[in-house]
């Protein structure tokens, strides 16, 4: 990839009229890829083998037509494949998802261009409400990637995005502990696992030039180390420690929110005005610092048509929710203006 490629997430999966609105308004601030979570039990829910591709066709086409690259996140296994349904977990096979893998990569051959394997496994609820495992991921992660290059070898297989935390517990693991955990289950490289590493860099408080001893210095940014968009670098040198370093990091989730509600976000909420800022300075600082190793910047979010400021997501997002029109927040208005 460029280094570094531009993307957002949005929420495509219900309303079309609303997903190719604001698909547009993705295109239209200068923005190259579009991030879209697809649920596997969305897809194969029925049953093993019976596919509905209805809605995923035509976010594929419209992605196609407007020239925008294509990021999809596959989690949220059906019942059928077990894996404490309905929290989202690992199926108990995971050929199950090689299986449906491989007929969405044959299906979508040369027209999704990146696979995200599942999302924040160091999370317990994120996987199946068990305790975090690096290696039961890892063997997941290799089947993933097996089927999907049989099927479309030029597609990017990226590793889920690891939430940054220091708790460590049955509930989580930090994300510098357990990428190191990841290395050591792959015998130390990544060949046959991944192509890209993926990686989430929230900026909690702190600006995005602020490094990780810095925050962790500082009570005012969270006293530490991952509370800071540079938490990235952390995650870097565990990739150089291992010899990877050819490989560039995706980061699949960042940004900065204005949450004044929500009392596990309201600490490091920001103005609207000042997340605009901070955006376009990571940007900045990823372009100057980062390069060649950082591949596709995709920020959160285009705003789900539905979140109300009961949503802690709400207040992350670069618009506000609604239709017909778009409503830009001040971050959307300074990225399109940003110079790409």
């Amino acid at each position: 990839m460029n280094s570094p490629e531009y993307g957002m997430q949005a929420f495509l999966w219900w309303r079309p009229e609303v997903a190719s609105r604001d698909m547009g308004m993705i295109k239209a601030a200068g923005f190259g890829w579009v991030k879209q979570n697809i649920g596997w039990r969305d897809v194969e829910g029925a049953r093993k083998g019976t596919f509905d591709w209805g809605r995923v066709d035509w976010i594929v086409s419209e992605c196609n037509k407007l020239g925008l690259d294509l990021l999809v996140r596959i989690d949220h296994q059906p019942q059928w494949a077990g894996g404490n349904y309905p929290t989202n977990g690992p199926p108990n096979k995971i050929a199950d998802l090689g299986d449906f893998l491989s007929v969405m990569a044959s299906r979508y051959k040369g027209r999704i261009r990146a696979y995200e394997i599942w999302n924040e496994p160091n999370l317990a609820r994120e996987w199946g409400g068990q305790p975090p495992n690096a290696s039961q991921y890892v063997a997941l992660l290799r089947e993933a990637y097996r089927r999907i290059k049989q099927a479309d070898p030029n597609a990017m297989v990226i590793s889920a995005g690891l939430t940054p935390t220091g708790t460590w517990s049955p509930e989580a693991t930090p994300d510098d502990v357990y990428l190191d955990e990841m290395y050591k289950a792959m015998g130390g490289a990544s060949s046959g696992y991944y192509d890209v590493l993926g990686v989430h860099a929230a900026g909690y408080k702190a600006p995005p030039e602020i490094s990780p001893e810095e925050a962790d210095d500082n009570p005012a940014y969270g006293g530490e180390r991952f509370f800071c968009f540079r938490r990235v670098e952390d995650l870097r040198r565990i990739m150089e420690r291992y010899g990877d370093s050819a490989k560039q990091v995706a980061i699949l989730e960042f940004g900065w929110t204005s949450d004044p509600i929500h009392e596990a976000y309201s600490w490091h909420a920001v103005s609207e005005e000042v997340k605009a800022e901070y955006f376009v300075r990571a940007y900045a600082w990823a372009k100057a610092n980062w390069s060649p190793w950082i591949g596709l910047m995709n920020l959160i979010y285009i705003a789900d048509p539905d979140w109300t400021e009961a949503d802690e997501q709400y207040w992350w997002a670069i618009s506000l929710p609604g239709y017909p029109d778009f409503r830009p927040r001040p971050a959307y208005l300074k990225l399109k203006e940003m110079p790409k």
